[in-house]
């Protein structure tokens, strides 16, 4: 059995889903435009300089989830889905979901963006499997902290690893590994599969990728 692991902001996606998120609240007028558009640019020019303080971050993210009840945000969500998202989604990176699912590889979503925003994405690509940060519920309503430890850097090879040895895994117990991601911030676990695939890839991660003989893919135009 093999393991297939995919990143989806910028990879799957051809956008960032955590910064459209931000925006397509400021377009709803649920924050305030001027402050939130400056910390959104902020955050994301952080993100891809590899610099990101992702406690800081999450502040920011999780924040107007508390602020609105579940059922005005999955109604947003929806929305979101249909106008931000699916337009993001082009036919080779449903391809290339498809074809490890397909092949029978044990496949999972490998996100930094929290499991509100990325789990129904995840199931458009057919991702049951979702290892995400996780916001924080009290009854059913968002409290805008985290719960356990943020999918990032680091922190995705704890989550990976753990969700591994909820079933009874481990990293050798797959024939090949994969993790599909363009950023450089995803070092740590490209690193630790044995077939990092650096898709679209940021400037750091496309020279460490040809220096280390990575592959890479592109599948946004």
């Amino acid at each position: 059995m093999n393991l297939a692991l995919f990143d989806l902001d910028n990879t799957l996606l051809s956008c960032d889903s955590d910064y459209a998120w931000a925006q397509f609240l400021i377009d709803k007028g649920a924050v305030d435009a001027e402050d939130y558009t400056a910390k959104n640019d902020r955050f994301n020019a952080q993100y891809q300089a590899g610099i990101l303080d992702i406690d800081e971050f999450l502040d920011f993210q999780l924040y107007p989830l508390s602020c609105h009840p579940r059922a005005r945000l999955d109604a947003w969500h929806r929305e979101f889905m249909a106008t931000r998202i699916l337009p993001a989604i082009g036919g080779e990176a449903r391809a290339l979901a498809r074809r490890h699912l397909d092949g029978g590889d044990l496949c999972a979503l490998v996100t930094a963006t929290n499991s509100f925003i990325t789990g129904p994405i995840g199931l458009e690509f057919g991702l049951a499997n979702l290892i995400a940060t996780i916001p924080a519920q009290e009854n059913g309503e968002f409290n805008g902290q985290v719960r356990g430890t943020p999918s990032f850097r680091e922190g995705k090879i704890a989550r990976v690893e753990a969700w591994l040895e909820s079933m009874g895994f481990w990293w050798s117990s797959f024939e090949r590994t994969w993790f599909y991601s363009d950023s450089r911030n995803d070092l740590p676990l490209l690193s630790r599969v044995s077939d990092p695939v650096a898709v679209d890839p940021d400037e750091a991660l496309l020279a460490h990728a040809r220096r280390a003989g990575w592959t890479v893919l592109k599948l946004h135009g």
